[in-house]
């Protein structure tokens, strides 16, 4: 009974954090006309930074030598995950729905196997080629509001070709993750991290300024820098070691379902039956490209 229950409970952490994150996307598509990308992202690091560093600091301190050992590896990870990925993403909001935004983020595990030939080596089997192929299509299919045609017209692509750009960064980020296996502790790592990230911010933001926090963008600031940066992480971190990492990752198939739903409600978004023929294809797509 007992085993049952940590079970249950394990399987509501991956499911709060993909809900956290799907959230995101949607407050990122509500607030692009309240702020500029670079100036939410910057206020999102600094925020995590503020709540992190009274308890990180002296941790840091300690770890100072460990770190240095492992500086230049920090700081790419944080360039791909924390600064070309939120970065492009909260762009890319600018341009396109937040529906798509959800199902385009469903293809990290399928741009991950690929940039795991690159980088480890680790070349697909069958399974993984032919969800690769079915989910591409199925996301040709919802690009195009179920006429393939219409993605020749790149135009109107703009937001969802910078998702996908910032997906593929995304993907390099968990393949280094994987590559290196830092012997850090893994809060340790998410605060080196966040620093990296607003010191890559400060020459961007010196350049094109900063807009001010202001009654309109606050709540979005305040839930992009706590919920998505921290909460979700640790969530996630938690599952891993509860469930494992393969059973883990299948949960991100929920966010494209997810982010549908609170768009719908919250932001008016429609969907469409080339978004339930489209998403059903890119999510089963991916589960066979994760099947050994």
């Amino acid at each position: 009974m007992t085993q049952q229950r940590i079970a249950w409970w394990a399987i509501l952490l991956p499911m709060t954090a993909v809900v956290v994150w799907s959230l995101n996307i949607v407050v990122t598509r509500y607030v692009t006309d309240f702020i500029e990308p670079m100036s939410i992202s910057f206020y999102r690091w600094l925020l995590a930074w503020l709540l992190l560093t009274p308890f990180m600091l002296h941790k840091t301190w300690q770890q100072r030598q460990l770190i240095q050992q492992h500086s230049l590896k920090l700081a790419i990870l944080s360039a791909f995950g924390m600064l070309l990925y939120q970065g492009l993403a909260y762009s890319a909001a600018h341009y396109t729905t937040a529906t798509n935004m959800g199902l385009i983020n469903a293809f990290i595990p399928i741009f991950t196997i690929f940039v795991g030939i690159l980088i480890l080596k680790e070349f697909p089997n069958r399974y993984a080629v032919i969800g690769s192929i079915c989910s591409f299509l199925g996301l040709l299919y919802v690009l195009g509001q179920g006429q393939f045609d219409a993605i020749l017209n790149l135009g109107q692509h703009t937001g969802d070709l910078l998702m996908l750009l910032a997906v593929f960064f995304y993907a390099f980020y968990g393949v280094f993750l994987r590559k290196w296996q830092l012997a850090l502790p893994l809060m340790l790592m998410l605060y080196v991290q966040v620093c990296f990230a607003l010191l890559y911010h400060v020459p961007i933001i010196v350049y094109f300024g900063l807009d001010p926090i202001t009654q309109d963008n606050v709540l979005s600031v305040a839930y992009a820098g706590i919920f998505p940066s921290l909460l979700a992480p640790l969530l996630w971190m938690k599952a891993v070691q509860q469930l494992g990492p393969n059973q883990t990752s299948i949960f991100m198939n929920l966010m494209p379902i997810f982010t549908a739903l609170i768009a719908y409600f919250w932001l008016n978004e429609q969907w469409s039956i080339y978004h339930t023929l489209g998403g059903m294809v890119i999510v089963l797509a991916v589960l066979l490209a994760q099947k050994k």
